[in-house]
Formats: C-alpha cells, structure tokens, sequence
C-alpha cells in the first residue's frame, strides 16, 4: 500500500488540507503501508519556495512525517514523455481555439438548451489544416479524448461511485505555453510512483472519473486503485468553510495557540459518530478506520476545538511546556494555571501577573475591606495554607462571605475577575507585591 498527499506549494496549508493528510498518514501507517509527500508545484507562477517550506513545517508540527518525497518540479521531463505516448495512442490531441473563441462556443451551447461542453470541432481538421496553421504560427493546447461510458469505482466513504464521461468536456492537459495541468501530471504520478489508495476530498469526484480514463490509457491498471473521498468541511452554520478568511489555517492556528494534538483529534473525530479526544497521529494509528466517516459534510466549528484545546492544557505535564513557558515559572507554577487555560500562551499573561508590577482597579465599594485585608496580611514564608487562613480571619472580622469576599480580593491581587484558584496562585505574587496593590486598589 502506498498513499500520498500532494498539496500545491501556492498557499499555506488550511483545516480541510489538514483532514485530508492526517487520513492519508493514518491509512498508511495502519496498513504498513508507505506515505509520499508530493508538491505539486508545475504552477510556476503561483507556487512559492516560502509556502513550499511552510507545508513541511506545518505538517511536522501536526506530527506526521513521511517515507518519500517528490516534487511535480523536478518530473517535467516524465510528463512530456507520457503526453508523447498519448499523442502516439491518439489519446492526446491538438487544439487551436483561443480562449474567446471557446467562450462564445459555450456561450452559443447554453442559448441553445445544451450543455456547455467542448464540441471537439479540432479532431475535424484535417492533418493539412493542421500544419498549415502551425506553419502560421498558431501554438495549439492539448485535449484529452475522453473515452465516453461510465468511469465507476467503489469507494472507501461514500460508496459505490460513477461519472459518465461523455456529459464531460475533453479536459485540456497540456496549455498553449507547454506547461502541464495537475489533472494530467497527477496521474502520471500516482502511475510512475505506485500510488494504491488515493483519499482525498470529494470535490474531486469528478476528477477521479477522469483521471482513470487518463491512467488506463497510459497503460495502468485502473481496477488496481482505491479511491476515498472525504466530505468537505463546512462551518459551524453549515456554510462553505471559507479558506479565504484564514481563521482555518494552519499558521494562525497556531499563532492562535492551538495546540497540535487537540487540532489532530478533532479533525480526525469530524464525520464520524466518535467523540473528539486530543490525540497526535501516532495515538489514532490503531483505530483507524476510514468506513467510520460520513458522507455527509462535517461541521468545523472553533468552540469545540477550543474546548478540546482546554482539555488537553488541563491534563498536559510540565515537561511537555517547560520550554514555552517564561523563563522561571517551574512546574509548582504550571500546575497552579493550567486549569484556567485556554490557550497555553495564556500562561506567561499569568506569570506577568504573579511576578510583574500590575495596575488593579481602583475599588471604592471596597476600600474598608481592602484596607483591614492589607492590615491582616500575613507574614510571610506563604504556602497553600496562607488564603485560607488570611480569608477566614477577614470574613469574621468584616462579615462578609463568598463572592462578597473573595472577588475584591482577586480583583486587587491579580487585576482579573476570574483565575486560579488563590489558594495556591497567591504564593507566587508574594507579600510585597500584594501588599503594594492591595493598597492601590483600596486608594
């Protein structure tokens, strides 16, 4: 078994690129199979060395890693000689239309009630009218002929699958400036490269159809490939997952704070009947199962992975952060704040809190209760012992109880309504720094 994932280097990776990979990998790696990451870069103009560089970053940080690599790049001379075979086979063929000129065709088709489909009108010309336009200095782009019939396959979600080939225009493989569309070179790929299992997104449904057409008349045994097409991902309201926004992708993710493991487990939970559990590849491996996914959309929605991102910081050991933590805060630390995050660079907000010179609000309404907390302050050494004990004594003293306490004491010591829990937090700000707020705070 051997499967891949072949992104184009002309933008940063998204959620729905992300689903398709963390499939891929998890098939392969279940399988004892081989998993290829494979650029599909012929784009010249669009594809960027920077975003190249990204998606190997990106998907390292998800922690998949991979058995081979290839770039579409460095193959330009496999995909001429595949297209000098098709041309051979008559499978390839010259056409001379101008873009305009197409466009009225369609135009022409659609007025008249059918279908906008190319009417094959240069597999017309005779080999004269041919070479006496090229003599003329017309460059031709080239038409796949499609076979016609159905194209159908059983695939690995959505079931038993078919395109008919001949509602299809024949798709153009090769522009007028020679260079070379991703529905030919991806199939001369996955031929030359020993691709069994191709899981991707079911906006290529259509591609697929047309692309065993491709793969047979190249010589390859169509009936060997499996397909999966996975839903696309919708968002929380059940619209198209805009990849423009960037909110799903991967860089601000992560620039967010998300953490990999709560991203991995639920994109691989998504579709299926499974609650969402923060896991890395590694962890999904075996329990993969593809015939667990839906063939309905999937619904991505950042309040639930947020709170799986809250889950996995809840439970995470402090070797697993030492090194993004601030440069001090020890695992005593870590384990007083990690109950209250989020995010995990919400962390060093909380060190600053504990360590730094904060501003807390002015509190009138409680001067007299701030003012008998700062005279009641007490000595230190402090350990979990000291808010209790402190708390008791100003609730006996003033009356006061509950939130009536204890918020304007929080509000004072760490400028913030909510928190962790002072009892172990208010050793880390120590005597002299509550004392200077408490007495800010109290005016």
């Amino acid at each position: 078994m051997k499967l891949r994932f072949a992104p184009s280097p002309t933008g940063l990776l998204h959620v729905g690129n992300a689903r398709i990979a963390i499939a891929n990998w998890c098939l392969a790696r279940h399988r004892g199979g081989r998993f290829l990451l494979r650029l599909d870069d012929t784009d010249t103009e669009r594809s960027r060395p920077d975003f190249a560089q990204a998606i190997e970053e990106d998907l390292r940080w998800l922690g998949l890693d991979w058995d081979d690599f290839a770039r579409q790049s460095d193959r330009l001379a496999s995909y001429a000689a595949a297209a000098e075979r098709l041309k051979a086979s008559g499978h390839l063929y010259p056409c001379l239309e101008t873009e305009e000129e197409l466009a009225f065709k369609r135009e022409q088709r659609i007025r008249q009630g059918k279908p906008p489909l190319y009417d094959r009108a240069a597999l017309r010309m005779t080999a004269e009218q041919l070479g006496r336009a090229l003599a003329n200095g017309k460059v031709p782009h080239w038409r796949f002929k499609l076979s016609g019939g159905q194209a159908e396959w059983q695939d690995g979600v959505l079931g038993r699958r078919g395109v008919k080939l001949s509602s299809l225009s024949d798709p153009v493989l090769i522009r007028a400036d020679g260079s070379f569309l991703y529905t030919f070179t991806s199939v001369v790929d996955d031929l030359e490269m020993g691709i069994t299992d191709i899981v991707r997104g079911e906006d290529h449904v259509t591609n697929t159809g047309i692309q065993l057409d491709i793969f047979t008349a190249l010589g390859g045994a169509a009936a060997r490939l499996r397909f999966a097409h996975i839903p696309l991902l919708t968002d929380a309201d059940g619209g198209p997952l805009s990849k423009r926004t960037g909110s799903v992708g991967l860089r601000q993710l992560r620039r967010d704070g998300v953490e990999p493991a709560a991203l991995v487990g639920y994109l691989a939970a998504l579709g299926t009947s499974a609650d969402p559990v923060p896991a890395m590849p590694a962890d999904l491996v075996a329990g993969f199962d593809l015939s667990r996914v839906s063939r309905s959309a999937a619904r991505f929605d950042t309040k639930q992975l947020l709170a799986l991102n809250r889950r996995w910081l809840h439970g995470l050991a402090f070797d697993a952060v030492r090194d993004r933590l601030p440069d001090g805060a020890g695992e005593d630390f870590w384990l007083a704040v990690r109950g209250n995050l989020d995010l995990l660079r919400e962390a060093r907000d909380w060190w600053e809190i504990a360590t730094g010179d904060i501003e807390p609000p002015a509190e009138a309404g409680d001067a007299e209760l701030l003012r008998q907390a700062l005279e009641s302050l007490p000595e230190e050494p402090w350990d979990e012992a000291t808010w209790p004990a402190w708390t008791s004594a100003l609730s006996a003293g003033t009356g006061r109880k509950g939130r009536a306490l204890y918020l304007p004491l929080r509000r004072a010591l760490t400028g913030e309504d909510h928190g962790p829990d002072l009892r172990v937090f208010l050793p880390f700000i120590g005597r002299d720094r509550a004392q200077r707020r408490l007495a800010r705070a109290a005016g």
